[in-house]
């Protein structure tokens, strides 16, 4: 598929995870603020920009809505599943490597 050394950032990793049922952009940057405990919040701009470019990519698609609404929602694809499920698969690598590494395996002198 090609997605395998791709690492999202932790925006983007929120975003597609919000999606798992459809939301608007500012539904979108409440759940991406809830889902973080408060730590990543998203600025319209970057929303809109990394929705643009998630789409693009294929990750999400735009709903279609009622005509006289000028709010749409997204909603994660199924390459934008896959994608997420390569990056949980990298993100837990990468955290058995550090627990062994720190969690006493090696001695660190600091």
């Amino acid at each position: 598929m090609g997605n395998d050394n791709i690492a999202l950032t932790e925006a983007v990793y929120y975003i597609l995870l919000s999606l798992f049922s459809p939301l608007h952009g500012y539904g979108i940057m409440q759940k991406v603020e809830e889902l973080s405990k408060g730590r990543v919040k998203l600025a319209a701009g970057t929303l809109y920009g990394a929705l643009n470019t998630l789409q693009d990519k294929g990750w999400i698609n735009a709903l279609e809505g009622e005509k006289s609404s000028r709010k749409k929602e997204y909603e994660i694809t199924a390459a934008g599943t896959e994608v997420l499920k390569q990056e949980i698969k990298r993100l837990r690598e990468l955290l058995e490597n550090g627990e062994t590494m720190v969690g006493g395996q090696h001695n660190v002198n600091n």
